[in-house]
Formats: structure tokens, sequence, C-alpha cells
């Protein structure tokens, strides 16, 4: 059952000033509405909270069956009828349309455009007829390129969009039939088109196709399509055909529903073939059609059902942008839209399906209406349902999707997001009498309300008879009433920033009662915002920061809930405080410590973040978390002060040994709350683990380690990357283990901290070379390395350092080589990896050499290699492999030419001669 939260995601509504019943209405871009009605459309201005305005109108040229607008090209499309028979136009410049009687141009599609026409054309409106061997049936426009797809019977016809281009200020918008797609058996009632991808659905079928342009491996468009050969298909059709005989008034022969998923939805039985329409001295092109998703639902005969209660609607393809696209100043940085993620919607009169579908077809949400649907509409926040009476508004798991698309290290320490899986719930269901159709635009509903007059039914069929395929429909005796009332709303929906605050408030709510009952509306809040962050094109100025801002504290929010839930998923309470931007004495502060009714109110999810954020590696009990708040106010628990001197307590020295973890953490929140200060605590560390001044104790390194990780403002962090480095070299060098067990491995401290780098691949490389490596200081010197890998470390700072970590080791070498590196000393750290590791030299020129040091594969690795095999001697087996590895990629980047030049001349033919080839072959290829 899905949950019901009364919240208000509708704001205020107005009626449009249309003179006719509407019979088909699209929004149109930001600003507009167009509204079908009898032989004419009607263009309303809306904008923001103000009144709908009349814009323009213009005649079609008969009753419009199917509307679309595209904000790519900006131009509105229709199917019309005219004396039974059915025509496909496009209306162009039709913001130029002044008045009702303004001149009109019509012309066919492709029509070339001559010259002394084109300045008639740019003030006022013209038409493009679109001719069809058969007739139209749906369209869908793509959203991104303005590309339109019209429905037929058994296929899909694809016109690109094009501009003639008359001179180089003016060029006109026009149509190329460029593709059919031949679909067998399938009669399209709906479908939707994103950028190559193609949902088609039928009255009880739903196929979705991705058609990919692909020169190696596609299949060349045939001009006249042959039918490809299907086993499951022909067996379908056999059963179809000797089972048609037994078909009777009173029988029909159902197929079973399936639903195939990815590569299988190959084997649905349904026929895909592609025809070109192009011209035949046209370049070659290959396609390549990819089966994502086809699922076949069946009518359910037990019992009465009309025909209209087993019939699919509403199809949609919703595409989500790729963000960072627009910059501070709120401008486009970019004219194309680059898809991010693509979702499909369809529904059941009483039940909706909504699949992602780029990477992997996933069937993400399914919604159970309360009552029988009749249309709904999906857009990145919500999706909205009416009924005969309701308007319905469900949240939707677009955004979670698509953040875990743009990152895919989203589920960390560090990052968090609600997951895809989470219930879906319904925010409002609102009253509307009579609903009949809806639309989306920017931030509006359009809904269409008519009070139906009685519909008298002549007779009662029986189920079996309503699904007969020789039956016809249910008679309706309709009095002789007046026509009924009709209304066509805008209704004007919530802004995301208000709609979140609400949630935020209706949350507290459930706040002592039901905990996950919180989270999960606080989760749909941060949904909320990071659905409209995505959805940039639709911010008002300044929203955006405000949105930012609501991010963060929906972070800190649900950290809170987190913080006080004793699940498995406290740990969450951790990355959602990282997000917030608030800093450990502010999450501490937000901590209510008193206790109601003898209960606590902070569980292990706040132990669980102070842990990792204090690099703690103890599972400890809740009542230590009062010691830590309890050391920040009385610090004398700790410290005590003898003559100038830090003397720690009693209490210390027995943490020291018990719980070295929670230790460090008291004394890291001592500095941060300037009740200690760095040189004190750096004493503080030596005289309790009881070492001389030249002496480090490792638990004032794991102190350290911990100011970097905490960032704290009265810390140099030079200082810091001084004491840490000087402290690994020493280590190394005298082969000395620390003396006690490191609080935190270098993998934990990568994991949390930007200050430490990944460890380039090919380190790992030449450290693996050395058999004879002794573990006890492995955790040093990856420590080391990460901080040289590190983005904020000063390299030159280091190298007078370096000295006493020799290079005849490969520990030392490892660090001296990447110390090199990170000062473009390429060609030094080459000549030393040839030398001591040759097996590491190609993981380092393909991590290392790019870009504008990408010259030197041919320039400084091919010869040197080139001499090292010429010379011979016990490594002549380690150059080989790297010398041909470097040849292919030498290969790859230079023109023949360039490639001889580069090749010794001293070599033997027969050995270059596979990469000469290749080289000659890559141009004619591409």
């Amino acid at each position: 059952m899905v949950q019901l939260y009364n919240l208000h995601p509708f704001g205020s509504q107005q009626v449009v000033p249309c003179k006719l019943e509407p019979e088909r209405f699209c929004g149109g871009g930001r600003d507009a509405l167009f509204v079908a009605a009898g032989c004419k459309v009607e263009a309303f201005a809306v904008a923001g909270q103000e009144l709908c305005q009349p814009r323009c109108a213009f005649s079609t040229l008969g009753r419009v069956l199917r509307l679309a607008y595209s904000e790519a090209g900006d131009y509105l499309v229709a199917i019309e009828e005219k004396n039974k028979a059915t025509f496909l136009r496009a209306y162009v410049n039709w913001r130029s349309k002044r008045t009702e009687n303004s001149r009109v141009c019509i012309r066919m599609v492709g029509h070339k455009v001559e010259a002394p026409f084109s300045e008639t054309l740019r003030d006022q409106m013209f038409i493009i007829e679109m001719p069809l061997s058969e007739p139209p049936l749906c369209i869908s426009c793509c959203p991104v390129k303005g590309d339109l797809l019209v429905g037929c019977t058994n296929k899909l016809v694809l016109f690109s969009l094009k501009y003639q281009i008359i001179n180089e200020e003016f060029s006109v918008l026009d149509f190329e039939r460029s593709l059919i797609i031949h679909i067998d058996n399938i009669t399209p009632v709906e479908i939707s088109f994103c950028v190559g991808y193609f949902a088609v659905m039928s009255e009880l079928e739903v196929l979705i196709l991705k058609l990919e342009l692909d020169p190696k491996n596609g299949e060349r468009v045939n001009h006249h399509p042959h039918k490809t050969n299907n086993p499951m298909k022909q067996t379908e059709d056999g059963i179809s055909n000797e089972t048609s005989q037994f078909e009777s008034d009173d029988f029909v022969i159902c197929q079973k529903p399936m639903e195939l998923l990815g590569e299988k939805s190959e084997q649905s039985g349904v026929s895909v073939t592609l025809e070109s329409t192009g011209l035949a001295d046209e370049k070659t092109k290959y396609f390549h059609i990819q089966h994502l998703l086809y699922r076949r639902f069946t009518p359910d005969i037990s019992s009465y059902v009309s025909p209209d209660d087993i019939r699919l609607h509403s199809l949609q393809l919703l595409p989500i942008y790729k963000t960072g696209f627009l910059t501070s100043d709120g401008k486009n940085l970019s004219q194309e839209k680059e898809l991010l993620s693509l979702f499909c919607f369809f529904s059941l009169p009483h039940v909706g399906y909504l699949y992602m579908v780029v990477k992997s077809v996933e069937l993400m949400s399914v919604y159970q209406y309360p009552e029988k649907s009749q249309q709904a509409v999906l857009t990145p926040q919500f999706l909205h349902v009416i009924t005969s009476n309701n308007l319905q508004c469900f949240t939707v798991r677009c955004s979670a999707a698509a953040a875990r698309e743009e990152d895919p290290y989203m589920d960390n320490t560090l990052k968090a997001c609600p997951q895809v899986s989470m219930d879906v719930c319904a925010l409002r269901i609102q009253l509307f009498i009579g609903l009949k159709a809806i639309c989306h635009f920017k931030n509006h509903i359009i809904l269409l309300t008519k009070a139906d007059p009685e519909a008298i039914p002549e007779r009662r069929e029986s189920p079996k008879r309503l699904l007969s395929k020789k039956d016809t429909s249910v008679k309706i005796k309709i009095p002789p009433v007046a026509e009924a009332g009709w209304n066509l709303y805008i209704v004007n929906t919530t802004s995301p920033m208000q709609l979140y605050k609400e949630m935020v408030d209706y949350s507290n709510t459930y706040k002592t009662v039901k905990t996950q009952s919180c989270i999960h509306l606080l989760s749909e809040a941060h949904l909320l915002v990071r659905a409209a962050l995505m959805d940039a094109s639709q911010l008002e100025p300044g929203e955006k920061t405000e949105l930012l801002e609501a991010f963060k504290e929906s972070c800190g929010h649900l950290g809170d809930c987190y913080s006080r839930l004793d699940t498995q998923h406290s740990h969450l309470a951790l990355p959602y405080y990282k997000m917030s931007g608030l800093s450990m004495a502010e999450v501490l502060a937000r901590v209510d410590w008193t206790v109601e009714d003898g209960s606590q109110k902070y569980e292990k999810g706040l132990i669980f973040y102070i842990n990792h954020s204090l690099y703690e590696d103890l599972d400890e009990e809740l009542s230590e978390m009062k010691l830590v708040c309890g050391f920040i106010l009385e610090p004398r628990l700790l410290i005590q002060r003898r003559k100038g001197q830090i003397v720690p307590t009693e209490l210390a020295v027995y943490l020291k040994e018990t719980q070295p973890g929670l230790l460090v953490a008291s004394v890291l929140g001592l500095q941060k709350n300037n009740k200690i200060g760095i040189e004190e605590a750096d004493s503080f560390f030596k005289v309790l683990c009881g070492k001389d001044e030249d002496v480090i104790p490792q638990l004032l390194v794991d102190f350290w380690e911990a100011q970097l990780v905490a960032c704290l403002p009265d810390v140099v962090i030079e200082e810091l990357f001084f004491k840490l480095t000087s402290q690994y070299i020493w280590r190394l060098s005298k082969r000395q283990p620390p003396d006690t067990t490191p609080l935190r491995t270098s993998e934990d401290l990568i994991n949390s901290c930007s200050h430490y780098g990944l460890i380039y691949p090919w380190v790992h490389v030449l450290i693996s070379s050395d058999s004879s490596a002794d573990k006890n200081y492995t955790e040093d010197l990856s420590k080391l390395q990460s901080l040289v890998c590190g983005p904020s470390f000063d390299i030159a700072c280091i190298i007078p350092f370096l000295e006493p970590l020799s290079e005849d080791t490969i520990a030392g070498l490892s660090v001296h080589v990447l110390c090199h590196t990170r000062l473009k000393e390429y060609e030094q750290c080459i000549d030393t990896l040839l030398e001591r590791c040759p097996e590491a030299v190609i993981p380092y020129a393909n991590h290392e050499l790019k870009e504008e040091n990408r010259t030197l594969w041919w320039k400084k690795l091919l010869p040197e290699l080139c001499q090292r095999i010429k010379c011979g001697g016990e490594k002549y087996q380690l150059y080989l492999p790297s010398l041909k590895e470097t040849l292919s990629i030498v290969a790859m980047e230079l023109e023949l030419r360039d490639f001889l030049n580069v090749l010794p001349g001293d070599g033997t033919a027969a050995f270059f001669l596979p990469y000469l080839l290749y080289c000659s072959r890559k141009k004619s290829v591409t």
C-alpha cells in the first residue's frame, strides 16, 4: 500500500480562456500553451503566476487528432483529419503569427526555398506538409535534437530536423525523411522518442529500441527491407494460424504475459528491420538496432471488464541531462544537451511501471493506484496521475538513479543518496471532478475537465463477448441533453523550495514517533532538491543558490536522523554529515544529550560518524561518547598543568592503553575548541608515551593524521605535511616499525581525506617486483606514497629530506621516482625504471605520458628501448614486450611518414612490418 502524505505540491490555478471545447492540447516551451479545437489551434501566453492570455490563433486543415511541440526548432506538429483522410503538418515560426488572418506560407517537406521568397518567410508562419504512404497514427519529437518520429501501422518513420541555409543571416527550418523502422505485427497507439531511443506501445505491448550508428559492426540499412527470420516468431505465427479457426464469438486466444530485458528482449518474436530513405549516392551509413525492453500484458478474463480496462496508456521517455553546464550567473555553456539518464513510463489503468533504460534496463518502481487511472505524466520530480475525479501526485526515483549515473562512486563514506529501491509515496490526492486529460510543461499542469452526461448501456455483455476480436464496442445511448460543461485549467506546481520546506516541517511530526517515517519523508525532500538542481534550465535566477543551501540542509537533517537510528543503515550518518558541510563542533551542537523517559537520544550512527571523522577504529559503547563531550567541557579530566608543563592524568594513561582512538578524538576536540595549543598537544602525547623530545610515538602520528583530516583552522597544513613525511621517511630509512598499531591504514586515509591521493598504478607494479619487501613497513611506505600523489603536497620541499631514503631499495626507489615525476622529470624517471624495473616502464608511460608529454613515447622511450635491445644483455627478454607495446602506441598516434622517421635505421624490417601495416591502414579505416 502506497503511503499518503497530505502535502501541497499544487498551488494556484486559473482557467484557460479558450473559445471551443479543447480536443488536444500541449505545452509550448517555457511560455506557451497550444489548444486545438475544431479546425483551429489557439496559442496562449503562460508566464509564471500571471493570467493566461491569448497569443495567436491559426487554422488547421481539419480536426486535430494528435498534437506535439518541439522546443528544439520551436515548432508544432499535428496529425489532422479531413474527409476521413489524415495529414501530417508542422507549424513553424508560429510566434510571427500576429493575427488570425495573417499570411501563411505552405510548402512540402524538402522543398527548396527560393531566395526571393526567403525574406517573406522571416516574418510569417509557414506550414510544412509531410506526405506519408500510410496514415499517421501518433507522433513524438526528440527533446534534444528536434527530430520527428511518426508511428504508422507496423512501422515508424523518422524525420530529421535540418535547416535550409538561405544566406549568412537567415535559414529556414525543414525536415528530411531519413529512416523507416519496420516493426512486424505492432500497431502503435503511442510512441516516444529521445536521441536514438524509441519506445513503441500498442494496446497491450511495449517495445523499447535503441538505434546506434556503428561504422564497424553495424548492419547496412537496406533501401528495400527484408524481414529477418525469427524462429520464435514463426512458431507463434504457426500457433496463431492453427488456432484462428477455433476462435468464435465466445472464445478468444490470449498470449501469456512476458517481460524481457536487455539482450533477452530480442527473443520477443518482434521482427525489426530498417529501410533507408536517403538518396542512392549518399554515403553509406551503418546502423545497429539494440533491443532494450519488451513487455506484453494479458487481459484478465476472470471478471467482467470493459476494453478500456485492459489497455496501456501514457507512454513516455523522460531524459535527464548532465549537470554542470551552467555558470554561476545562470548562462548555458553548451547549446547541445548531453544525456545522462533516460527513463520510460507506461501504465495500465490500475498500475504504472517506471524503467531505467540507459546503461542497463531495470524496473525501478511500480505504482499501484487507488482507483482506475485515465492518463499520467512523468516529470523529474513527480508522477502526476488523473482518475475521473482525482489528481494524484506520486514521488519518483529518477534523481536517485541519475545521481548514481553521474557519480558511480556515490555510496561511500563521503557521499550518499537515498536508494532507488526506496518505496514511493503519494504526496497528495486532489479532488477534480470530471478529469479527462493532462499534460505538463515547465512548472504547470494542464487539466481538461468535463462533466459526463449520463450514459446508459443498451445491454450488458459477457466478458468473453467483450474480449472477442470479432465483437464491436458496447453501444451507448446518450440522452438528448445539452452538451456537458468543460474547463481547461492551468495548475501551477509549488516551487521546489516551498515544497521542500513543507516536507521538512511535516517530518518533525515523526521525530519522536516513527523514526523510519521521518527518514523516508526527509529522503523525499532530499531527492526533490536533487531533481530540481539537475533540471537547472527550469530554475529562476537566484533559485539555484537557495537550492544548494537546501541540499546541504537536507543532508544535515538526514545525518541527524541516522545518528539516532540504531539499525544497519546508521552508518549513513557519516556521508550525510560530510555532504552537509557541518563541522564536527556544529554536528555535536545539534545533538540533544539529555535523556527523556530513560531513553538516550543518540545511537551508533553518531558514534560511527565520530569514529570515522576522527580516525578511530573502535566499536565503542554509547557511554564513551559522553566522555568526549565531557573532556571538551572539562579538559582537566585528561590534562593537568604543573609549573607550566603539560602532564597527562591517570585517566589519559588508562585511555592510551585501552582506547587510544577515543583519546585521540578527545584531544582533537580540545584543540578544535581552543582548550589546548598545537605544541601543547604534541608535548602531551610525547609525555604520555614516555618518549624523549626527539622520538615520535605512533600515537602522536595518529594525532597528526587526524589533524590533517579535520583541517583545523589553526593548523598549518604544510607543517603537518613536514611532520608526517619526516616520520614516514625516518622509519623507512631506519627500518623502524611503529611502537603501537596505527589507528588507520593508508587505505582508510585515502578513502577519507583529500590530502591523501590514490597511489599511481605503476607504483604498485614497481613495489610488487620486490619479493623481499618487509611487510612491517608497508603502511608507512603507502602513506608516504599517497601524500606524494595527493593534490596538496609541495614536492620541492620534500626533496632535501629524501637523502636518508636510499634508492637501492625498491621502497626508496618508488618514492624518488614519484617525486621526480611530480616535478615533470619524465626522461630521468624512464631511464631509472628501464635500468631498475623494466616491467614498470609501460604502466608508467600509460599513466604519465599524456597530452603534451605524449611525444616522449617516440622521442624518449622508443629509442631507449631499441638501443638497449640492440645491446642485448640479461634484460633483453624484459625490454622486448615493452618495445612491442610502445610500437603499438606510436603506430596508433603518428602518421605513416612520421612513424617511419622515428624507427631505427638499422632495425630488422620484418620485426617492424606489422606496425607499419597497421599505421598505413589506420587512415583508410577511419
